[in-house]
């Protein structure tokens, strides 16, 4: 089976109220569906998270210029050829071997997204070719998943304590874990947050917060003791973005609230640096991101390794599928409590979010459905 088109289709859709982190606003949901054609008349469907949606489109592009003839089977092979494409090799400035130049160190970020697109569309191939979902295909049997909401953005129409409400209406929904975003105002401010939140949500309910890269190593160190009354889960992307793993390891070292990191990471070498010398515990690597469905499965199985438990970021509909492979070493997915207005409207079929949990169907590949009209009224 050959790959004979890979086509970006890009979508997004504006927020009625704009969502904002610690470091920056979320005015639009967005995403690159990434098609893929082959000669046995089998279509493959990815999905990318990143930007600038034209950039990633264009990588797309050119990546699948390179890919396509291929095997869209060997799915390693389709993935290392591309990869191979971001470092020098003999005479490959001169493009002598037919493919094209080291691709340029600047636009890593977006090839690297551009690469995940096309991996995960080869996975979806490989499901339908067997006619199996993925999940099966990796060996599970389990169709259900463990999934936290996530919510408590900072938003200009919310009172003080909008966002109190807003995760205590998660779990009102089923949820059984929570997430809460913090970091975005002065560290008693934000532990106000948590105080409001936890009184919420009831004290049975899992806390899990997200300060989006917020802090030095000593604020942080300040912040996670100031929160240990309210019993938080883990303290997920604490460091400002520079900070490396050195600096995660004196974090952890001086408190009793675990780690979460990695959804920002590129590949696996980076991330092993965190789990390895960081102490980070639970690894968010995101297959939509970056590098596809293919490095997922590397670097769950180097968490199983090491002790480290896998939480992918966000997209449960396709990271239930390796979180089910990896029941003893998932914690779950992460899901939106309140869905963004793309997610409602992308797919004709997907996973159910029910009760706290991702419910994955029999189709075969990753058991989505695009609705195609829906993407070309929202075409970015």
């Amino acid at each position: 089976m050959r790959i004979t088109a890979i086509k970006p289709h890009p979508a997004a859709i504006a927020f009625k109220v704009p969502r904002t982190t610690a470091h920056e606003p979320m005015r639009h949901a967005a995403a690159v569906i990434v098609e893929v054609q082959t000669d046995e008349g089998i279509t493959g469907v990815g999905q990318i998270h990143g930007a600038p949606l034209k950039d990633i489109c264009d990588w797309v592009v050119k990546l699948g210029e390179v890919a396509c003839g291929m095997d869209a089977l060997a799915h390693i092979e389709v993935w290392e050829k591309l990869f191979s494409l971001t470092t020098p090799r003999p005479h490959g400035f001169r493009a002598e071997d037919g493919l094209p130049p080291p691709l340029p160190r600047n636009a890593r970020a977006q090839i690297t997204a551009a690469l995940a697109g096309i991996d995960l569309a080869l996975w979806d191939i490989k499901g339908k070719a067997a006619n199996m979902p993925v999940y099966r295909l990796l060996g599970a049997t389990q169709k259900t998943v463990h999934a936290y909401a996530t919510g408590g953005y900072y938003r200009e129409d919310s009172r003080v304590d909008g966002f109190a409400e807003e995760m205590a209406s998660f779990v009102a929904k089923g949820y059984t874990a929570v997430k809460l975003k913090a970091g975005g105002q002065t560290l008693q401010e934000d532990v106000e947050r948590v105080r409001l939140t936890r009184e919420a949500i009831g004290p049975d309910t899992t806390l899990l917060l997200d300060c989006t890269a917020a802090y030095d190593v000593e604020t942080a160190i300040a912040f996670a003791r100031a929160v240990e009354p309210y019993r938080a889960f883990w303290f997920e992307e604490p460091l400002y973005w520079y900070l490396q793993p050195a600096d995660f390891r004196r974090l952890a070292e001086a408190i009793n609230l675990p780690l979460a990191h990695c959804e920002r990471e590129m590949h696996r070498f980076s991330t092993r640096d965190y789990i390895t010398t960081g102490g980070v515990k639970y690894v968010q690597f995101d297959s939509t991101r970056h590098g596809g469905f293919t490095e997922s499965l590397r670097v769950a199985h180097l968490a199983e390794q090491l002790g480290a438990r896998i939480s992918p970021h966000q997209v449960p509909e396709l990271h239930a599928h390796l979180c089910a492979a990896f029941p003893g070493t998932a914690y779950g997915c992460e899901s939106n409590g309140d869905p963004d207005p793309l997610w409602l409207g992308l797919y004709k079929n997907r996973a159910e979010i029910k009760n706290g949990r991702v419910h994955l169907n029999d189709a075969p590949g990753f058991g989505i459905e695009i609705d195609w009209n829906f993407v070309a009224k929202h075409r970015a």
